[in-house]
């Protein structure tokens, strides 16, 4: 039977070696595994991380290998090629960096240099290229060596388990097919628990069984997430001579136009997060116990579905993913860039998903990729993606296929109709347009394409330790983040149809090329924190909405300096109702709405204000001190975004740099000023690199980065305020011509249309 040992520890690493030793150096850096070289560099900003080779050597001795007429050495995850080197042989290279791969060890000897290079070099034909996050290289999951007898389950199929398993509920009944990758005998035994409750032979090559589970105990979300497992034996003269078994769950699903998800047929929203792996210090080498505290978050915060973005993600997290009964989006780093060359790429990278992670009931679809057409849909494009739809459908007939959509591509581009279900990516209200554009988009798509299934694949907004008692958007201040969200909430909860809404992000995340917020190399749109110590004001807001277990929040317990004499505080519970009292006197008891968000007018006068919230059985509490003067801690650290809401001059019935584009141009002054205005913005644009002086061919479409310019663009541009086109153009305009533009607006009269909006 087969043996299987990790060899995570003892391994000597280094980065400026220039080949593959011949001997084991005695000057490299000594490490275990999971490890990457990108723990600083990679989270720090500047977009100069080390981008190359990376050798790892480890000497082994004939007896550290397990017993086996054969041995493979099995990794399941180096970033973003690997290369296998044994006895100075090469003898496996593995592009993409996100999944299991294998090679057979010949030539044991009495001592044996194992050599593993990972080279998360630039290049033009390994996923990913270009993305928002870190690309870090190294070993960052674990290397296993396996011995086996000269018969046994494939271990040269993609890194695959060796055993599918597909069930298929028939009412109160399920019939599960089981397939081994073996040639000769197999003997199929399922277990309910401890409990065999059925046996099974075929014979072949890659043989296939069934067998009935009768009064089948469902897979059931997150309520009962109800497991079996199956083992298959591969018996020669009688005897088991390998054994390979794997969970699964029997559940029924389907994704509807009309009402969303359905989970053993009925009604089942999914709502939640999307997840990247990665951590202070350690980037993606993570241990199980990071992978067990990242879905405690999650279940606690009262998801029901994961986005694993943007690649494969570990086997540890998937099995975690299975007990708890969250349902999960699977994918390939096929992302924001096309590249022709990557075509066989795409193919086994969705093939490795696809037969690695088959055995997962909690995964239900699988994602071909996101915002891909971020420079339009070529041919190259398309002929790719319907490659791997028909890929997915050949390896999969039980699971649909989809891709998260840039917002910029029109909803009726070819690209668009190719998966079998849909969502978007939309940042109206963070990225251009307003929060209120989310809902209406949907229901503008939902009513010209009513036979089409479409979701919220990433909608979010950034967030930092900035503070402010009058949110705008692109402040990243906690309060405007909070905001966002239970408007997203709100119109979320109002469209059944929508099949999944996943948040971007669950968790911060590094993105070294980033520049933003006052902290370079992050992208700060998590629900919590980096290090996974804080939860924001949003992650409660989602709690509130989505937990059953009681839960009280009090928001802005990190703005404790307040300049205003009365102040808001928001309440978040999921309770009946809720009571606030300032200093021990009572603000009031508010009765839950239609939604879990509560909103007190708090007097700030004294010295410090405790405030203390409670609702039912629970109670949580919070500070805020009354100052003269803002406190400074809480205005963003980043040059050209250095004015507060306190500092605009906004006199009413004229403009200002917080009014949109869009409400500037609805008078005729404000379009004669938005003209000189957008000359001044071109101008500083051309001196970022881009003059917008290339000339179109004849026939061609105005375009904006490939896309056509659509209504959707437009709009989104309209809903931008003055002030956050300035911030975006990163530090081109100093604090006082901003303030100077605002008085220039401060003159121009606003029309009744635009005061009575």
């Amino acid at each position: 039977m087969r043996i299987i040992k990790k060899i995570n520890e003892g391994w000597l690493f280094s980065k400026d070696a220039k080949s593959v030793p011949s001997h084991l150096p005695h000057d490299w850096e000594e490490l275990n595994l999971p490890y990457t070289w990108n723990g600083k560099d990679g989270q720090d900003g500047g977009n100069d991380y080390y981008r190359g080779v990376g050798y790892f050597a480890k000497l082994i001795g004939k007896d550290e290998f397990p017993d086996g007429d054969e041995i493979y050495i099995q990794l399941d995850g180096v970033n973003s090629t690997g290369k296998v080197y044994f006895n100075g042989k090469e003898i496996v290279s593995h592009d993409g960096g996100y999944s299991t791969f294998r090679a057979k060890l010949d030539g044991i000897k009495d001592e044996n240099l194992l050599v593993i290079t990972a080279d998360n070099s630039p290049n033009n034909y390994v996923y990913p290229q270009m993305a928002d996050f870190t690309f870090y290289g190294g070993i960052y999951r674990d290397v296993l060596l396996i011995g086996v007898n000269k018969n046994h389950f494939d271990l040269d199929y993609f890194g695959a388990p060796g055993i599918a398993i597909t069930p298929t509920v028939n009412g109160k009944n399920a019939e599960v097919e089981l397939q081994a990758y073996a040639n000769g005998k197999v003997e199929f035994t399922i277990f309910d628990g401890e409990n065999e409750i059925a046996t099974v032979t075929a014979e072949g090559k890659n043989p296939k069984a069934s067998a009935v589970i009768e009064n089948v105990h469902l897979w059931d979300g997150v309520k009962d997430p109800y497991l079996y497992s199956a083992t298959a034996k591969l018996i020669v003269d009688g005897e088991a001579v390998d054994e390979v078994s794997s969970r699964f769950g029997c559940r029924s699903f389907k994704i509807d136009p009309q009402k969303g998800f359905i989970l053993n047929g009925r009604e089942y929203p999914l709502r939640g997060v999307s997840r990247h792996q990665d951590r202070p210090d350690i980037g993606n080498a993570l241990l199980e116990e990071h992978h067990r505290e990242d879905i405690d978050l999650i279940c606690e915060m009262g998801a029901n579905t994961i986005r694993l973005a943007h690649y494969q993600h570990s086997q540890v997290f998937y099995d975690l993913c299975d007990e708890r009964g969250l349902v999960v989006w699977a994918e390939i780093p096929y992302i924001s860039k096309h590249m022709p060359d990557g075509f066989e790429n795409t193919k086994s990278q969705m093939t490795e998903l696809i037969v690695q992670n088959y055995n997962h009931p909690c995964i239900v679809v699988w994602g071909l990729s996101n915002e891909i057409s971020m420079n339009g849909s070529s041919k190259s494009l398309l002929d790719n993606h319907y490659m791997l739809n028909d890929l997915v459908h050949s390896l999969d007939k039980t699971r649909p296929t989809t891709v998260a959509v840039l917002t910029a591509c029109s909803i009726d581009d070819e690209y668009t109709k190719i998966s079998d279900v849909l969502s978007y990516n939309h940042y109206f209200g963070w990225y251009g347009g307003n929060a209120a554009m989310n809902g209406p988009w949907f229901d503008n798509f939902h009513k010209k394409y009513p036979d089409r299934a479409i979701g919220l694949s990433e909608y979010g907004c950034e967030a930092l330790n900035w503070h402010t008692s009058n949110p705008e958007q692109g402040d990243y201040t906690e309060e405007y983040q909070a905001y966002y969200h239970e408007e997203l909430i709100k119109q979320i909860a109002e469209r059944p149809y929508l099949w999944a809404t996943h948040v971007w992000n669950m968790f911060d995340f590094a993105a070294d090329a980033r520049a933003e917020g006052g902290e370079n190399g992050m992208n700060h749109k998590g629900l919590v924190t980096f290090d996974r110590k804080y939860k924001k004001d949003s992650y409660y807001a989602y709690q509130a909405w989505l937990s059953d277990k009681p839960m009280l929040h009090i928001c802005g317990k990190r703005y404790i300096d307040r300049v205003e004499d009365t102040t808001k505080v928001t309440v978040y519970t999921n309770q009946d109702e809720v009571e606030l009292f300032a200093n021990g006197v009572s603000l009031g008891v508010q009765k839950k709405g239609k939604y879990p968000f509560f909103y007190f007018d708090v007097p700030n006068t004294a010295e410090e204000t405790k405030i203390c919230a409670k609702a039912g059985e629970l109670t949580d509490e919070s500070v805020i001190r009354k100052v003269e003067k803002f406190n400074e801690d809480y205005i963003m650290k980043e040059e050209g975004a250095v004015i507060n809401w306190f500092e605009i001059e906004t006199p009413v019935g004229y403009y200002s740099i917080n009014d949109t584009l869009g409400d500037i141009l609805a008078s005729f002054r404000g379009k004669l000023y938005a003209l000189r205005l957008l000359k001044t913005l071109l101008g500083a644009y051309s001196a970022d690199g881009s003059d917008g002086k290339e000339k179109k061919k004849k026939g061609e479409k105005k375009s904006v980065m490939g896309f056509s310019i659509n209504k959707t663009m437009i709009e989104m541009a309209m809903g931008f305020s003055v002030k956050r086109v300035l911030m975006m153009l990163g530090g081109k305009f100093t604090k006082e011509q901003i303030l100077e533009i605002n008085a220039h607006l401060n003159k121009i009269k606003k029309p009744k249309k635009v005061l009575n909006k």
